[in-house]
């Protein structure tokens, strides 16, 4: 721990509430906001001609590092308001409540209109929504469901306890750089490797640690063979695992042939039940998210305990 242990429990609890309660208000300027907006500036005015590889590898490694050391200097010279500092930190890292309520909102909408549904959807993904049926829709707000209980939750928790509030906001920029600029297509293959590199490394740990957990929460424990059959059948080395651990929990079909910028991405079947999805599995994917992130947040609050023996 980069931190005092007198400054990492309070902090925990204080944002992981705040998320919680008020997940991320429209009205209040994001961090991830200002990140993406630094993103898009570097990758406008660099991302051409030569040494493409070059630049956005020191683009992204400049950014990371900036985030980090910026984080890490407000928290230094906080004082007493550290602890404060911290915890809204947490509070931005997080994005827990916002997800759910972004699926909920998908099945209401489909429950309507399936043209609310797509566009419901098109908020949460990258693919191409037109054309996708009612199922497919549900379908992929689950997939997303569960993906996102990684990278919003169980990824920052993770690296805050790795490297604390700053190393947590860190995890967001590393996030947000392989989702702009972390893609294999012409215009990013170059310019984004680095950052996709770093993010998969990032994750390799907590996405398979968020996967056992859905499986332990879910109380399906036998079902953890699943996690090796499938979790690896992603063009992601991570985001397959989370899938994977829903897919189990739900005893369905995620993955299979999805349309990017007009162009259908083959990508192999995560489970074997090809099924029609109704609003018991989300009931059950919500609960599952919760669960999740309650079941870390006490494993890093025991962690910092065994560590920090004066505050037990």
């Amino acid at each position: 721990m980069l931190e005092g242990c007198q400054y990492l429990i309070i902090p925990l609890i204080t944002g992981w509430l705040l998320d919680r309660l008020a997940g991320d208000p429209e009205w209040m300027l994001h961090p991830v906001v200002i990140f993406g907006k630094a993103i898009s500036f570097a990758e406008k005015n660099l991302n051409r001609g030569r040494a493409r590889l070059l630049k956005g590898s020191v683009v992204s490694v400049i950014l990371i590092s900036a985030t980090y050391f910026a984080a890490k200097y407000l928290l230094l010279y906080s004082g007493s308001l550290s602890p404060v500092m911290a915890a809204i930190i947490v509070f931005f890292s997080l994005s827990g409540k916002s997800l759910i309520k972004e699926v909920r909102l998908v099945f209401k909408s489909v429950g309507s209109s399936i043209d609310d549904g797509r566009v419901q959807l098109s908020r949460i993904v990258g693919r191409d929504t037109d054309n996708l049926s009612a199922n497919q829709i549900k379908k992929a707000a689950l997939e997303t469901l569960s993906e996102n209980l990684n990278d919003g939750v169980i990824a920052p928790l993770f690296w805050y306890m790795l490297l604390g509030a700053a190393g947590m906001l860190a995890y967001k920029m590393v996030n947000t750089l392989d989702s702009m600029i972390g893609y294999k297509n012409e215009r990013y293959l170059l310019f984004g490797k680095l950052a996709a590199r770093i993010d998969d490394m990032a994750n390799f740990i907590p996405s398979r640690l968020c996967a056992f957990i859905m499986i332990m929460v879910s109380g399906k424990i036998k079902k953890i063979s699943f996690l090796f059959k499938y979790g690896k059948c992603h063009s992601s080395p991570n985001s397959g695992y989370p899938e994977a651990a829903l897919a189990a929990i739900l005893d369905c079909r995620f993955g299979g042939p999805s349309s990017y910028s007009g162009q259908i991405i083959e990508k192999p079947f995560i489970g074997d039940k090809d099924r029609e999805f109704n609003n018991i599995d989300l009931s059950k994917a919500v609960r599952v998210n919760i669960m999740s992130e309650l079941f870390m947040l006490v494993f890093i609050s025991t962690i910092i305990f065994i560590i920090c023996p004066e505050l037990s």
